[in-house]
């Protein structure tokens, strides 16, 4: 079976490589393809796949390339993590709102509007590649934002799907929590991409969601942001990313006074470029831990088993078509909740309502998505005010008209009709 990982060059990559072998009954990969446009990263990478392969005794093969084409021929999946701009563009997304009282952040508001228009041409540009040299070749997205680029991905007919670490983060803490297994507990993990609650938690068949917000409420809270209060207010488990929009101004005071997260990240991964080119280095190092996305290798190799035939499991949180699963929005909308999953299709399951108040949160949302597509899929000023204008992060004409020239003047680089 061959695999081609597409933004290879990314300090990402150890963590899929750890898992491919770790897991190799699961996904018995025999060809590893790492495409990457940046031939400095690939080689690093390269280097350091090699390494962890030969210390974990995997017999892969591995295809470096800088020509798309060439990694993605033959794959039975393609797996997409890149980064338009990189960490450089990252630091601007998340510093330029705080000038007008907006927090920055990655994928969130201004900077996941920023970071969709640069992405989405780019990995349809991919997908549209990969689909003539290999049809029925699987698209995994795990690039951000996740629920926009995957629309993008689904409404031009790919085969794909869009996989985010979240859930699997959420289940592998309660699991520690409640001192069981991991493939104990299952999520009703309900909302969009960086925009869900877990409103149903079961470990061996028995309801734990209350016994989590309640009695482990100090324990469950940091991985949520929020204080431990409000969670036992709550009764659910939000998402991390819910905390900029709860606490919005005191985020953005803090922001103003320290270091963000994209310099820290920036700060870490040239740390790590420095760790993988050491050719004594050969397994993934603890620093990568704080470079975010724990447990992806868990979750990519757990879903492409089951695209690819190769697992028992079926069900995974995945980003897909609504088909229904939340009424209040529309059927061809992209939300991120647990879905079965087998070679021949991804098919969302039945989940319980969201609150009243997460509902208009989350229809808020998916409205500013389709206008975030349109406006990376179309251009033009207008539509970048818009869909700032339809954020609610932004929702104010002042902010949303100075963002837009302040976005479209950092990214004129990278949006050809901005220029």
């Amino acid at each position: 079976m061959k695999l081609a990982v597409v933004g290879a060059g990314s300090t990402y990559t150890p963590e899929l490589v750890d898992g491919l072998v770790r897991m190799r009954d699961l996904l018995p990969v025999d060809e590893l393809a790492l495409v990457d446009v940046d031939g400095r990263r690939l080689q690093i990478l390269t280097g350091m796949t090699r390494r962890m392969l030969e210390r974990g005794g995997h017999p892969a093969k591995i295809v470096p390339t800088l020509r798309l084409e060439e990694g993605v021929e033959g794959a039975a999946a393609v797996l997409i993590q890149l980064r338009v701009g990189g960490q450089a563009a990252r630091i601007v997304d998340e510093s330029l709102p705080l000038r007008c009282g907006c927090i920055g952040q990655e994928t969130t508001g201004f900077g996941g509007l920023a970071k969709a228009l640069r992405t989405v041409p780019v990995v349809l540009d991919i997908a549209e590649r990969v689909r003539r040299l290999a049809p029925e070749t699987w698209i995994v997205d795990f690039t951000n934002p996740v629920g926009i680029v995957t629309k993008a991905l689904l409404d031009e007919g790919h085969r794909a799907v869009g996989l985010c670490s979240a859930a699997m983060v959420f289940q592998r803490h309660f699991a520690k929590v409640l001192d069981v297994a991991p493939d104990e507990v299952e999520l009703d993990h309900v909302g969009l991409n960086h925009l869900t609650w877990e409103i149903g938690v079961r470990s061996g068949g028995r309801d734990v969601l209350h016994e989590l917000t309640h009695d482990h409420a100090d324990r469950v809270a940091p991985a949520s942001g929020l204080k431990p209060d409000l969670v036992r207010r709550l009764g659910v488990v939000p998402s991390y990313y819910l905390h900029y929009f709860w606490d919005h101004d005191d985020l953005v005071e803090h922001a103003r006074t320290h270091e963000s997260r994209a310099e820290e990240v920036h700060a870490i991964e040239a740390e790590l470029l420095q760790i993988y080119e050491d050719e004594a280095v050969d397994q993934k190092p603890e620093l990568l831990g704080r470079r975010g996305g724990a447990f992806y290798s868990e979750a990519a190799v757990e879903l492409l088993a089951s695209l690819l035939g190769r697992s028992a499991q079926h069900r995974h949180v995945v980003n897909l078509r609504n088909r229904g699963t939340l009424p209040f929005l529309a059927d061809d909308a992209v939300v991120e909740v647990p879905a079965h999953v087998t070679p021949g299709s991804v098919e969302p399951i039945a989940m319980p309502e969201l609150a009243a108040g997460y509902r208009g949160l989350v229809a808020h949302v998916s409205a500013y998505e389709e206008l975030a597509l349109d406006a990376a899929l179309r251009g033009g000023r207008e539509r970048v005010f818009r869909a700032l204008l339809a954020h609610p992060l932004v929702g104010q004409t002042r902010q949303a008209e100075q963002l837009t020239d302040l976005l479209l003047e950092a990214n004129a680089r990278y949006l050809p009709w901005a220029t």
